[in-house]
Formats: C-alpha cells, structure tokens, sequence
C-alpha cells in the first residue's frame, strides 16, 4: 500500500532549496514548511465552469457557505506546499479549486496536520481532505473516498548509493518516514516483523519519523538517516529538488489510488466524484498533472470507495 497512511507525499523537499542547496533546518519540526526557491510549474491551466447538473448534488448546508474548506498538510511538493510567499500551491490545490468551481463553489484550501484531517472531517471542521490519501479499506471505515490519483511506494537513498541499501531489505537500516503514512505502517507492520521472522535486526524505532515530508528528506540529506520512504511522486519530485543529491533504489511497489477525503455518506461525495470525473473527460485534469509533472499518476475514472486493501 502506498500514499500518507493517514497519507505519503511528494516531498516539499523543493520547499526546502534555496540557491540549489537543501536548506537544512531542524529535524522534526513541526511547523509548516515555506518554500525557498519552491518547484515551479509548468504551463497553466484553465479555469473550470460550473456544471448546473453537479451543483445541484451539493448538500444544502454545502451549497449555502458557498464554498468547500479544504484540508491541506502543505508539506509534500508538488502535490500541495508553500510557495515563496507561503501561499498553499499544488496539483491537489489545483484540483480543489477546479472541483470546488464544477460545483459552483470556491475552494478555501487550509494547512492541517496531516494526522488530523481525517479527524477534521468527522467532525465537520473540513469538508474535504486533499492531501495524497490513498484510498484504503480502514479509512472507508470512517470517511469515504474518492479517487483521482494513482500512486506506489518507493525508497531513495544518498547519491551513489554509499551504504549499499536494498529497496527489499531495510533491515537494520535508519529509514526516515513521514509520521501517519502508508510507509510508517509498512515498516511497523511489514518489514519489521518480517526482519524478525528472519533474524535480522529491525528497522529502528520503527522508522526514523517526522512530521512533514520536507524534514523526512532533509535527514536523508543530511546523513542523519541512511534512506527514506515515500508516495513514488514524493520521491520522484525529491530527486529533482535536490539536485542529484539524492537516488532511487529500486522499484516503484503497491500502487493504489489517492482518494479524496468526504465525510462518511455525504452526498458531497457523489457531487465531488461527479467533478473529478467532468474534469477527466473535459481535459482539465490533465493539464493541472502535466503542470506539476506528475502525468503518470493520471487515472482515467473516478470512484467512490475503491480501495484495493
């Protein structure tokens, strides 16, 4: 499984560069990262219009705010982090706002821990979560989901690959994740207890874990940890921002769907569906991924609870 367990990302790493160097700032933070010399996107996109038929699935208490309040953690670049001027960007931002249109409404993107969006939602603090959660049977338990994304796992370490790390065997090895993600999960309840089963020793503390993504990377930078686990775009986009500081090893594993967060039976759900749906067939989609480079991810429907595992 993949994606922020309650979610992984595409590190603002880039949220962390400054004149071509990872600024290095104290790990385990858990402000909210700005970004400094933040990734650009490419090309634009244009604004969606509102489609009557889907407005009108909108709740009435939806509809008579006029807007959506999104939930955002503004640390995983380029899916939704701080610009130059602490602005929240992002392809998921870019989305809201394009959902938020096709059903008549503005979109009010705000920064949240990503622990306690899911939370949030529940308690109708937000009406959606947008923050690369995939899409897995325990949180359908609590929320609905709907899908518009499709990510996997994967693991970076230092350039060159200096400690000789295996992407299937971590064992023993100082791995930094991001705190609530499918990877933390992973290692706690996977990789761990398979080192055991194995004799091996385990993964300390059950991973090195962080608050923000932006930290995750940055201890890799660092040399404090000797890889880091991620969403395949978080570690794509990671590689990029750090300018070749950092490689992939390995390959890209459990895809799964990024879903939207809704509050469990909402009819917001099948008016959200419906939008990301509109803007799949009517090319808008497409232009925001291929405007944060993350057009591999691109899925072609969306639904409502579809979670593999």
């Amino acid at each position: 499984m993949t994606a922020r367990t309650l979610r992984p990302r595409i590190v603002a790493a880039g949220a962390a560069l400054a004149a071509g160097t990872l600024l290095l700032t104290a790990c385990g933070s858990s402000g909210s990262s700005t970004a400094s010399g933040a990734p650009s996107a490419v090309g634009t996109v244009k604004a969606a219009s509102a489609d009557p038929s889907l407005a009108a699935l909108v709740p009435a208490d939806v509809k008579s705010g006029g807007k959506l309040v999104v939930a955002a953690d503004a640390s995983y670049a380029p899916n939704e982090f701080k610009d130059d001027k602490g602005n929240i960007v992002g392809m998921d931002v870019d989305l809201a706002n394009a959902i938020a249109a096709k059903l008549g409404l503005k979109a009010d993107v705000q920064n949240a821990d990503f622990t306690s969006i899911i939370p949030g939602i529940s308690a109708k603090k937000y009406q959606l979560g947008m923050s690369s959660f995939t899409d897995t049977k325990e949180r359908e338990k609590t929320v609905d989901m709907v899908t518009y994304f499709s990510a996997g796992s994967a693991v970076a370490v230092k350039k060159g690959n200096p400690d000789k790390i295996d992407a299937k065997d971590l064992c023993g090895k100082k791995v930094a994740v991001q705190t609530g993600t499918t990877q933390a999960d992973e290692i706690k309840d996977t990789r761990n207890p398979d080192c055991t089963k194995a004799g091996k020793p385990t993964i300390p503390g059950d991973g090195d874990k962080f608050s923000l993504q932006t930290d995750v990377t940055q201890a890799l930078v660092a040399g404090r940890d000797q890889a880091m686990m991620a969403d395949s775009p978080v570690i794509d986009y990671a590689l990029k921002q750090t300018n070749g500081q950092l490689e992939k090893v390995g390959d890209t594993y459990d895809s799964a769907p990024y879903g939207i967060v809704v509050a469990k039976g909402s009819d917001l759900g099948k008016a959200v569906q419906g939008a990301v749906q509109s803007l799949i067939a009517d090319g808008t989609y497409k232009s925001i991924l291929d405007k944060w480079g993350v057009s591999a991810g691109a899925v072609t429907q969306s639904q409502i609870n579809a979670a593999q595992s």
